[in-house]
């Protein structure tokens, strides 16, 4: 089995890099916040193992990608369009798409937006927002946790970039990454920012090593937190809010494994196995 390869592809006017291995059907994966490609470095080289051919890019705003620099350059149109773009470059009419966090959230929309494009999705941390082009999903937010919450801080330009900078790139990966608190759901108290509410754990998990993360700070300080901050604030431009998913996929499954936020990484033995057991179901055409 081949070494997993990077390279840098137009498209949608961006170049996005990819790292890939394999061969055999497409499996598409896309990371989260704050992560690279990196994240899943355990599903590639297992998924392409079992005879597939696996890209996971680094998203528009992160790592080697390029960044565009207004916030409304990071839709989920946008991101749809890289994506297609990539399948166009590739020469593959469907994919599966896996999802994490923003990843999810782009999975869902690329299954909403370009049906045809998608064999089967699996999403991981977030789930599906149906949209309501009567709700401002970044306001509603804002409403419902008030300022302490992390996208409400997230979606004001530069400051979440000020915050951070109190901090080295390697200690506000750690934050993010790490977060092993379930009650206070990244909101900060008032008057608090978000970053300085997080711990630093002292204490390394078992599923990361301080190298792993160390490759997360190295690519954050080349490129910076903006692009991938971005993200969130195009939210209003969205016109995203939640509801009930199951009624409108029949086909639905849903597997709960205890674990924290970023699962493909801290469970990633049982997060491939599910993966694979699910793109099992869809023998070649």
């Amino acid at each position: 089995m081949n070494e997993v390869s990077h390279r840098r592809i137009k498209t949608n006017g961006i170049w996005v890099h990819i790292a890939e291995q394999g061969r055999g059907p497409l499996v598409l994966l896309l990371h989260g916040f704050p992560e690279i490609w990196y994240s899943w470095r355990h599903q590639i080289s297992f998924l392409a193992n079992h005879g597939y051919h696996v890209v996971a890019p680094d998203l528009r705003g992160y790592g080697d990608s390029d960044s565009p620099l207004s916030p409304s350059s990071y839709t989920f149109m946008h991101y749809v369009g890289d994506i297609i773009g990539l399948l166009d470059h590739l020469g593959e009419q469907q994919a599966f798409v896996v999802g994490h966090d923003v990843g999810a959230a782009i999975a869902w929309h690329l299954s909403l937006f370009r049906p045809e494009r998608v064999k089967a999705s699996i999403n991981l941390g977030v789930a599906y927002f149906d949209r309501n082009p009567n709700v401002k999903l970044g306001e509603s937010l804002i409403r419902t946790f008030g300022d302490g919450f992390y996208i409400s801080q997230f979606q004001e330009p530069g400051r979440a970039e000020r915050t951070f900078a109190r901090y080295d790139y390697l200690t506000v990966i750690k934050k993010f990454l790490l977060i092993t608190q379930t009650d206070h759901n990244l909101i900060a108290p008032p008057g608090m920012e978000i970053i300085d509410y997080l711990e630093t754990p002292s204490r390394l998990p078992p599923w990361i090593t301080e190298e792993e993360l160390q490759v997360y700070a190295d690519k954050f300080q080349e490129s910076g937190f903006t692009g991938a901050l971005n993200y969130y604030r195009a939210l209003d431009l969205q016109y995203i809010e939640g509801n009930v998913f199951r009624n409108l996929i029949p086909d639905l499954e849903v597997v709960m494994l205890d674990g924290h936020h970023y699962l493909q990484q801290e469970k990633h033995h049982q997060v491939s196995e599910e993966i694979l057991s699910f793109l099992a179901k869809f023998p070649p055409e």
